[in-house]
């Protein structure tokens, strides 16, 4: 069975994730105060979308949001003071899962302790993924999987190039596993230790953040 999630607030962060969500064939339920942003949403996207205000707690009982299996408060820069208040309000009406967008430290250490059991602050991840993007160009995806893990696709260096991985020995020098190769369109699941690298080769790595920024230097 499809999850059902229900967004709140349809700025440009709101309208990217519900979206996204239903393009996962998630089933979604869309509000915002705004008239113009609900009837945008409903003439582009198959999702119900609802104007109302999310700071009512009579609104949202009547929208059964706790029947949900996820809220997420999307509210924009001018309605922090809301943030707050529709997330302490879809905690007391027991929401199972509650993501909020924060817009500061403080804002979202106020969050949590109204009931946000996951905070995001989007432009700031976005910054931080820029950054890494501009200062290791050849670390070109990455996924953080938890407790310091990284998977992440990195440009094979000039200098490994005629060299197999038993040459190199890139798990003793950098402290990574490579764990495919991505050859043009082609992806190499199980890698020959005696394969040797070609032009244009992408590794898919795991390791640590700072073990892979240091092999993305190289290039």
């Amino acid at each position: 069975m499809a999850q059902e999630y229900v967004v709140i607030g349809l700025g440009s962060f709101g309208m990217a994730l519900v979206e996204s969500l239903v393009g996962l064939g998630a089933s979604v339920l869309a509000i915002d105060i705004d008239p113009a942003a609900v009837q945008l949403v409903s003439d582009e996207m198959d999702v119900v979308a609802v104007r109302a205000d999310a700071t009512d707690e009579s609104a949202l009982r009547e929208l059964e949001v706790h029947q949900m299996d996820c809220a997420v408060v999307a509210l924009g820069v001018e309605a922090k003071d809301a943030s707050i208040l529709t997330t302490a309000l879809l905690a007391q009406l027991g929401v199972p899962q509650i993501v909020a967008r924060s817009l500061g430290a403080l804002h979202a250490r106020v969050l949590r302790a109204v009931g946000a059991h996951q905070v995001i602050n989007p432009e700031e991840e976005m910054g931080r993924r820029l950054a890494k993007q501009l200062a290791t160009p050849a670390v070109l995806d990455r996924l953080e999987l938890g407790e310091g893990a990284v998977l992440a696709e990195v440009e094979a260096p000039e200098s490994f190039m005629g060299k197999s991985l038993a040459d190199i020995d890139i798990r003793r020098r950098f402290s990574v596993t490579v764990v495919a190769l991505r050859r043009g369109e082609k992806v190499i699941a199980s890698i020959d230790p005696r394969r040797q690298f070609r032009t244009g080769d992408i590794m898919v790595v795991l390791g640590a953040e700072e073990a892979i920024e240091k092999l993305g230097a190289l290039a």
